[in-house]
This record gives C-alpha cells, sequence and structure tokens, in this order.
C-alpha cells in the first residue's frame, strides 16, 4: 500500500508479503489504465519492486504469480529458529510476542511505517492546547501517529477537524483496557473542543462471532452505556449502530461503495489474511470502517463537506491495518487522508505474552467487578521468588503487570517514578505494589458503575440520533 515506505512493513509472513505484492501489482496496473499520474505509478512501482526484494529476502527466491509459499509449519512446532520464535506477531485479530516485556514498539513502528510520538510533538500539543499533556502522551502509552502535525498545522490556522473512534461489541463485558481509547479520546474532545463520531461495528461481530443479529446490536446499545460514562459531550459526540445508521445514511453508504470500487480483493487479501473460504461480508467490511474516516459520511453535522480532516485514536493491532488502507484509498476518491494516534496494548493480568479475553474473567478488570473481585485477582509480578531475594536484588517493574497498570491509570508521575524506584530497589515488595493499584482501580471502577447507572436508555438513544453537533469553526 502506498502509505508503507519500505516493503517489510505490516508483514508478519511470506504469504502476507505474496498477497501483498498481487495487490500492488494489480494497483499499479490500475493506476496505468487509469492513466494516473507519472509520480503516482512511479511511487507505485518503486513499492512493487520494494515488496519483491523483501519476499526474495524471506522466502530465499523469486516471486512467481502462480506459485504461493508454503504454508508455515504450526507456531508451536520445533523447527522454528530463535529469531522466529521471539518475532513479535501483530494483526487485527492476534497479538503474540515471546516477551515477557511486551511488545517491541520501536520495531513496530519501522515495520507498520508510522512515525513515533516524541518530545517535541508532545511539546506542540501542550502548546497549541495550553493543556498539560495527557498521561498516556507523557508516558508513551499513545506512541505513534500518521500526520498528527497537520492535525496541529489545522487547529493553530483554525481549520477544522474532528475525532473518529470505535467499539466492536462483542459482548456485554467491557474490560478496564477498552477504555483506554476511549479516555484518551475524551481529553482530546475536551482539549480541542471538536465533533466526535464513534462507529459500534456490530455488524462486523456478527459476520466474525456467532452471534444473532439482535445479540450484536443489543451489545452495541450496552458498550455505548460504558462509552457515555466516560463523560462524551453530548453536544458534540454521535454514537453509531452500522446495522442502524447505514441504512438511513445516503452519504454514508455511497462513500462504502467508493472505498469498494478502489479495494481489490488482492488487496484485503493481503493487508487482512483473508482466504477464499471467507464470506464476502468479511470481505467487503473493511470499507464500512473506513467510511466514518470521510466528513461527508455525516451529512447532518458537516454538511456536504468533504475537506475535513478526520484524527483517529486506536490500538496499532486492531485499526491500523484498515486505516493503512483507508489513507491509501482517500486520494484516488478526492478526499483528505486521516490522521492517527496508536496506543500500546493493554496486558492481561497474566502477563504482556497473554491476551485478555472478554470470555475469561480472570484475564483482566472488568467494568462490571465488586471491589472484591478487583481485590482478589492476581496479576503477574516481577517480583522476586522469596522476601530475602527481593528485598536484596528488587523487582522487575518491566514485567509486573501491577505497575504496567500503574502506568496507565495513575495520575501522578512523581508518584508513579517512586513506586518505580520501590519497587526495583527492592524497599516496596508485591503485595504493596498490589495494595497501591488496588487503591486506584477500586474507585476508578465504582466512579465509572456510578455514572454508567445514571446512563438511561432515552440518553443513549439521544447519543445515537443522527443529529447537528455544535462546533466553532465554519
Amino acid at each position: 500500500m502506498a502509505d508503507m515506505p519500505n516493503g517489510e512493513q505490516g508483514f508478519a509472513s511470506p504469504l502476507e508479503l505474496f498477497n501483498s505484492i498481487a495487490a500492488q501489482g494489480e494497483l499499479v496496473r490500475s493506476l496505468k489504465a487509469g492513466k494516473a499520474s507519472k509520480d503516482e505509478i512511479d511511487s507505485a512501482v518503486k513499492l512493487l519492486l520494494s515488496l519483491k526484494m523483501s519476499y526474495k529476502a524471506t522466502v530465499g527466491e523469486e516471486y512467481k504469480a502462480d506459485c504461493p509459499p508454503a504454508r508455515p509449519a504450526p507456531e508451536n512446532s520445533r523447527g522454528l529458529n530463535a529469531a522466529e520464535a521471539e518475532e513479535d506477531f501483530v494483526d487485527p485479530w492476534t497479538v503474540q510476542t515471546s516477551s515477557a516485556k511486551g511488545i517491541d514498539y520501536d520495531k513496530l513502528i519501522v515495520r507498520f511505517g508510522s512515525s513515533k510520538i516524541d518530545k517535541e510533538l508532545v511539546n506542540r500539543i501542550e502548546r497549541a492546547t495550553g493543556q498539560k499533556p495527557h498521561r498516556f502522551l507523557r508516558r508513551g502509552i499513545f506512541f505513534s501517529h500518521r500526520d498528527m502535525n497537520q492535525i496541529l498545522d489545522a487547529y493553530e490556522n483554525k481549520k477544522p477537524f474532528y475525532l473518529y473512534t470505535g467499539r466492536g461489541p462483542s459482548s456485554e463485558a467491557m474490560h478496564v483496557g477498552h477504555l483506554i481509547p476511549f479516555i484518551f479520546t475524551k481529553w482530546l474532545q475536551d482539549v480541542f473542543n471538536v465533533p466526535l463520531v464513534i462507529q459500534m461495528t456490530d455488524d462486523e461481530k456478527y459476520l466474525w462471532k456467532d452471534l444473532t443479529l439482535d445479540q450484536a446490536y443489543g451489545y452495541a446499545v450496552e458498550n455505548a452505556k460504558d462509552i457515555i460514562a466516560c463523560g462524551f459531550d453530548i453536544k458534540k459526540t454521535f454514537i453509531f449502530s452500522d446495522l442502524d445508521y447505514m441504512g438511513m445514511s445516503p452519504g454514508f453508504y455511497k462513500n462504502v461503495v467508493k472505498i469498494q470500487k478502489h479495494v481489490t480483493f488482492n488487496q484485503v487479501k493481503g493487508i487482512f489474511g483473508f482466504t477464499d473460504s471467507d464470506s464476502i461480508g468479511k470481505i467487503s467490511f473493511p470499507a464500512i470502517q473506513a467510511a466514518p474516516s470521510f466528513s461527508n459520511s455525516f451529512p447532518q453535522i458537516f454538511r456536504d463537506r468533504t475537506d475535513i480532516q478526520c484524527l483517529i485514536p486506536c490500538a496499532i493491532d486492531q485499526q491500523d491495518p484498515y486505516f493503512r488502507m483507508t489513507r491509501d484509498v482517500a486520494p484516488r476518491i478526492g478526499y483528505p487522508k486521516p490522521a492517527l494516534l496508536h496506543s500500546t496494548f493493554f496486558p492481561a493480568l497474566q502477563g504482556a505474552q497473554t491476551k485478555m479475553s472478554a470470555s475469561d474473567p480472570n484475564s483482566s478488570i472488568f467494568l462490571t467487578d465488586t471491589a472484591k473481585q478487583i481485590k482478589t485477582k492476581h496479576a503477574f509480578s516481577g517480583g522476586r521468588d522469596t522476601i530475602e531475594e527481593h528485598r536484596q536484588f528488587g523487582g522487575n517493574c518491566d514485567v509486573d503487570v501491577s505497575f504496567m497498570y500503574l502506568t496507565f491509570f495513575l495520575e501522578d508521575d512523581d508518584k508513579l517514578e517512586q513506586i518505580r524506584k520501590d519497587y526495583t530497589s527492592g524497599d516496596m515488595l508485591t503485595g504493596e505494589l498490589k495494595k497501591t493499584l488496588i487503591e486506584v482501580l477500586q474507585p476508578l471502577i465504582a466512579e465509572h458503575q456510578a455514572r454508567r447507572k445514571e446512563v438511561t436508555d432515552e440518553i443513549v438513544k439521544e447519543f445515537m440520533t443522527p443529529r447537528k453537533l455544535s462546533y466553532d469553526f465554519q
């Protein structure tokens, strides 16, 4: 895809690379057939050659269109060499790492071709908004971006932009990790004072999970209550269910069709790993997730304007492949590319190598947990086997889940740094660290539950009704 400067980015396997070469070849042909500009064709050809070089380096032989690479052996086979075994694997459905510290984000930035959120960018956000940067920015929890400087240019020049984020409602149970993009999006909405659209992809969950349409929509409404409880401004926020909104919004559906026309089956196979046995619903779904990136998908908010850029805060695993595709399509259908802010993964209680699951109550802290349940859940520890060893050698904050959770939820930077020093030196024991986390999480969850109780069906309906939102720009 045109957004990736070199051929190795965003690909985890020879098969993905093979599919992407096929997709890129098709793109080159369509650009030539459509008499695209020389620069655009040259850029696409350059990427195609780069992909083929990467393929040869990975597979050990030249790319042949009719000869896909052999599928790799299962992950647990003994044939993996050490380097392969240690490689992080990230796609919209799977996050795997062999390191107890979690994913290597610097490598991921290089692979995905995004840009690091550095101190300079954080300082620029502070200057533009006049607000102290959110702890997620200060601590590198939101660590990577695409085109955030463009958004700041627009804001400083009094030009409009809007926010877009979403949730795939696969169950009623949401955990604290699900709140991360919403907590940050709420802060962005407050400091920039801009409208926000939140997509509930109940159609996606119907296609991927064993759910009825009514169940998927029901989960969307229940999850919306948890999202509303984060404190979003009803005058500036539109939450929509795909199953509900797409049928009543010609503007939205027209954009879905435009996107579908400009993305081939080979391209989505390359990006998402779809196979010939996947339903056509899955194959066409990425266009539906892309459509909210364009302002005229919401005529009730932006009328027919097509020039308002969108900023998308999201987790890098789940969403970036969708929006790499969106950014590739945008200029070809006359729209600005969406900008992105990427967050790190939220670790499961059992450690950064494991994945949280809504079906496993012990894998995370859920928004429905009681104070007692929070207290009794076990988190992977970076402490030593005995108190004597711990006092002597200290604990490891890099792998300790209680400490990781504090970096997300403890606001006070000085207190967090003191905890890190005390735990690393052995002055603080694992039990004391866990107690500190419990004291942060119990009120946070209790306050969220209290706010959620106040979210009536009427309030949900108001948030989910297409309407004009209030904003300052012309």
